[in-house]
């Protein structure tokens, strides 16, 4: 991948090891500012574990990880993941109504949510007003994810980690999501760094992507390579996913 950007993220020589098992094996790379980063591979590559390092649920066991140029070692950890946000597959919320949910990322500041900023959220991601005293568990699985990630606005995070967040959605329902994810990247120029097994998703939607298999970086640069990847072992898996 061409390094003519700002990087949000840098990597240099991280690892990481769990149970004797080396998980993350020596990966440099940089995630630009700004821009649609997807991360493909197939399953067991590392992809989750690189992702949960770059909010602190996980710490290398060796190498360097660099926030906007800063050592992520020295981030706060609740400033971290108000700076990092991360919406996972399965958009756990607590109990009560959206607008809950919307505020529960100032209440543990010890802040309190506006209802006219809980709106914004909301329609920014496509809901309406309907919708900010609506229970839980009264949602769509696409509309969990769209408050999900209205959560993550919240704290206004300059970075916005995705894991399989449409997996398990229907097609219409992840086309929202990919067009609500578009959006908010020219919105607020966030950076987003999004896991995803589908490839022609990764294709569509990201500026950028990395290819990871059996916990190295196999090869980055314009999500155009995956319609002719250089590297043979990517070329195979992705014909094996086309096919």
């Amino acid at each position: 991948m061409t390094t003519l950007f700002e990087p949000a993220i840098h990597l240099q020589q991280v690892s990481f090891s769990a149970n004797d098992k080396n998980i993350l094996k020596l990966i440099t790379g940089s995630f630009p500012k700004g821009k649609i980063t997807t991360l493909v591979g197939p399953s067991g590559a590392g992809k989750t574990t690189l992702l949960k390092m770059f909010n602190g649920l996980l710490s290398p066991t060796e190498g360097i990880i660099l926030i906007d140029n800063q050592p992520i070692t020295t981030y706060e950890p609740t400033t971290l993941r108000k700076h990092v946000g991360i919406a996972l597959q399965a958009a756990p919320m607590i109990n009560g109504t959206v607008f809950d949910n919307l505020a529960l990322p100032l209440v543990l500041q010890g802040k309190q949510l506006a209802q006219q900023d809980a709106l914004r959220y909301l329609l920014d991601v496509g809901l309406d007003e309907s919708f900010l005293h609506r229970t839980i568990n009264k949602l769509s699985g696409g509309q969990r994810q769209k408050v999900s990630i209205a959560r993550t606005l919240i704290n206004q995070s300059s970075i916005l980690l995705l894991d399989e967040i449409t997996s398990a959605l229907d097609r219409q329902s992840a086309q929202d999501i990919e067009t609500l994810i578009v959006k908010l990247n020219k919105k607020y120029d966030v950076t987003i760094i999004w896991i995803t097994h589908n490839l022609q998703q990764a294709l569509t939607i990201g500026h950028y992507t990395w290819v990871m298999m059996g916990g190295e970086l196999i090869e980055t640069g314009e999500s155009s390579l995956l319609k002719a990847p250089s590297n043979p072992r990517v070329a195979e898996f992705v014909q094996g996913v086309n096919s």
